[in-house]
């Protein structure tokens, strides 16, 4: 049985998505590392947001399949995606909702034109009734996404992965995957994030996969309850 990935509409929008990051981004990046060493200044998540507006900044493939994998695995009908930037990642979760039978990704991201330009994308692969970009501030955008939560990606800024799971948190459902992207980029800005995922207690299990610029992959199994259940925040 052929999956929505393999479809040719959806194919064709990534190949053509990851040839346009494969073709920019090196461009892109190298040019606001410069602007940053002669500045010799850390901007502001808005102001870098505004600088890095044309990267796609994309998961590889290979994490994009293992994505598709496991949010098909968990038959995941409430996904949330923080930082879809052009959607690259966001197709590869819908193609996976809508193989599993229905559901929605609910995808965060600050920049207005890469919102438009990632609902552009997705409307493209044929899988636009199946995701939906909010615009701004992940810590708004997304703390009225209603449970149960069965997946979450993290792929935006790093210092916010730990506050952004702590306000979904009290929503996921019990065996919910979360994976987090980029552990090679800001490690120092990630550190909270996975003393907290890893640590005695949490209420996830956790390890890391040396795909792409590395992935730390949890599993919520749920904290003892003041009741005594399992499963509650």
């Amino acid at each position: 049985m052929s999956t929505t990935l393999a479809s040719p509409r959806v194919q064709g929008t990534l190949d053509r998505l990851f040839q346009d990051a494969e073709s920019g981004d090196p461009r892109i990046i190298a040019r606001v590392r410069g602007d940053l060493e002669r500045r010799e200044a850390n901007p502001d998540p808005e102001r870098l947001a505004h600088m890095l507006a044309d990267a796609y900044l994309p998961v590889s493939r290979e994490v994009g399949r293992l994505l598709h994998l496991l949010a098909f695995a968990t038959r995941a009908r409430t996904v949330v995606e923080f930082g879809t930037s052009f959607g690259i990642s966001t197709v590869f979760l819908a193609a996976a909702v809508r193989d599993g039978g229905g559901g929605r990704v609910i995808g965060s991201e600050m920049h207005p034109e890469k919102v438009r330009r990632a609902r552009h994308n997705i409307e493209e692969s044929g899988l636009g009734e199946v995701a939906e970009i909010r615009e701004g501030d992940a810590l708004v955008t997304l703390r009225d996404v209603e449970g149960p939560i069965d997946f979450v990606l993290l792929d935006g800024w790093k210092d916010l992965y730990l506050p952004v799971l702590r306000m979904l948190e009290p929503r996921l459902r019990r065996g919910a995957i979360v994976v987090a992207d980029d552990l090679d980029i800001a490690p120092e800005d990630l550190r909270p994030y996975l003393d907290h995922v890893r640590g005695a207690g949490s209420g996830y299990g956790s390890v890391e996969i040396p795909l792409g610029d590395r992935l730390e992959v949890s599993c919520w199994h749920g904290r003892e309850g003041r009741d005594g259940r399992d499963g509650e925040a």
